[in-house]
């Protein structure tokens, strides 16, 4: 999928799990109204059904039916989000993900094994196959994401990683490189 075939209208920001309020949560908030203020381009953010397991089988037939991912859609991926923006474009075209804090398996943890999403192996040729751009956020200092599953998920899915070595796992209250890597996936903001 090129770049010409269709320009990206809207962003969707899927958040980890165990987020709450997800307008008031970390970066969310933030980067959904600068994102509104673009032209002819909308942010999506919701309340996640089942917020703190984040399951897979709840979790992507939200983002089909209710915030309407589809090939005009940069999905931004937070942590479980991540994994949620992964599995969905194994399936499905959309113009972009954006992963932060991406990982690859359930790192042993009760609640992210039964998620659902590290229940088989990852699809990694569909998701860059369904994917116009894929850009990666992730940091060597991440409490809770070992850096070699990140580094794993640039290498396989052939990301533009953005990688740093102090912003943990992302939950500062804005995020200003990543609203720069929106804006230039938008044609009208080049």
């Amino acid at each position: 999928m090129s770049g010409a075939e269709c320009i990206p209208v809207k962003a969707v920001i899927i958040p980890g799990n165990g987020a709450g309020n997800v307008e008031r949560c970390l970066w969310y908030g933030w980067t959904k109204k600068r994102l509104e203020k673009i032209p002819n381009f909308r942010c999506l953010l919701k309340n996640m059904p089942d917020p703190f397991t984040a399951r897979e089988n709840i979790w992507l037939p939200f983002m089909e039916s209710e915030l309407e991912c589809d090939d005009k859609t940069i999905i931004i991926g937070h942590s479980s989000g991540a994994a949620a923006a992964m599995r969905f474009a194994e399936t499905h075209k959309v113009y972009a993900i954006i992963l932060v804090s991406a990982y690859t398996s359930d790192l042993g943890d009760e609640n992210e094994k039964e998620s659902g999403y590290f229940s088989r192996p990852w699809q990694w040729e569909k998701i860059k196959n369904n994917c116009g751009h894929i850009i990666q956020f992730g940091s060597t200092d991440d409490p809770f994401l070992p850096w070699h599953e990140q580094q794993l998920v640039a290498e396989v899915l052939s990301a533009e990683l953005h990688k740093y070595t102090d912003r943990g796992h992302f939950q500062n209250t804005e995020f200003n490189e990543l609203l720069s890597a929106v804006k230039k996936l938008i044609p009208a903001t080049s």
